[in-house]
């Protein structure tokens, strides 16, 4: 019964430290990361589960892990969406001002005399 009790906790552990790492190369820088990310992941849950992390790797998993870290992350990305917001309006700015030049340039066309006093409020 123990042999049997202590076979079936084996398996299990050996089950729970396995890696499912797709065969496909990643294509991009990102994917690579995210890749070799995971199997740093992979590796420490395997130390821990085994019994033979150190303790930098609990106390980074325990730091990645908190609120704080979480909330920093969501700042950051707040902050980028911000920012990416002000490139596009000063984008469109640039572009809306380069019409008001065209259409002042075309209106300018349809004058009939060119003055360079402003015109006079009385004269209908």
């Amino acid at each position: 019964m123990e042999r049997e009790v202590m076979s079936n906790l084996s398996a299990r552990k050996s089950s729970k430290t396995e890696t499912v790492i797709p065969a496909q190369l990643p294509q991009t820088p990102e994917e690579w990361e995210n890749r070799l990310i995971a199997k740093g992941f992979a590796a420490v849950e395997e130390r821990i589960d085994n019994g033979t992390a150190s303790a930098a790797e609990y106390t980074w998993l325990l730091r990645a892990g908190s609120i704080k870290q979480r909330q920093e992350i969501e700042k950051l990305r707040e902050e980028n969406a911000l920012l990416r917001a002000k490139t596009a309006a000063i984008e469109s700015e640039k572009e809306r001002g380069s019409l008001y030049r065209e259409v002042l340039a075309a209106i300018g066309g349809y004058r009939t005399e060119s003055t360079d006093e402003p015109p006079d409020p009385y004269v209908y």
